[in-house]
């Protein structure tokens, strides 16, 4: 029976019966749909926003100096930590 049926007349009945069983729900789901779809932009809208803003603080790797090298004592030993330097031709003629 299903063979002699055309795609329209499928719709057709499916439409019918999505209107006779669920008429009662089609505004609710909707209504939720719309709800989704907004919060799925706000939210879409807001981590563009949060990117946009933390390229605009953080600078530019080239113009940033590169934090000191320290040496500790120990492993854990922060209090004897001291700053140390780039090895240059000064130091390694020793």
């Amino acid at each position: 029976m299903i063979g002699n049926l055309r795609p329209m007349e499928i719709v057709l009945i499916l439409l019918v019966i999505l209107l006779l069983f669920g008429a009662k729900k089609l505004p609710d789901m909707a209504r939720s749909l719309g709800k989704s779809a907004r919060i799925l932009k706000s939210e879409a809208k807001a981590m563009k926003k949060e990117s946009e803003n933390e390229a605009a603080q953080q600078p530019d790797a080239s113009t940033q100096q590169p934090a000191p090298k320290t040496i500790q004592a120990a492993p854990g030993d922060v209090t004897s930590s001291r700053p140390v330097g780039e090895p240059n031709q000064q130091t390694t003629k020793n």
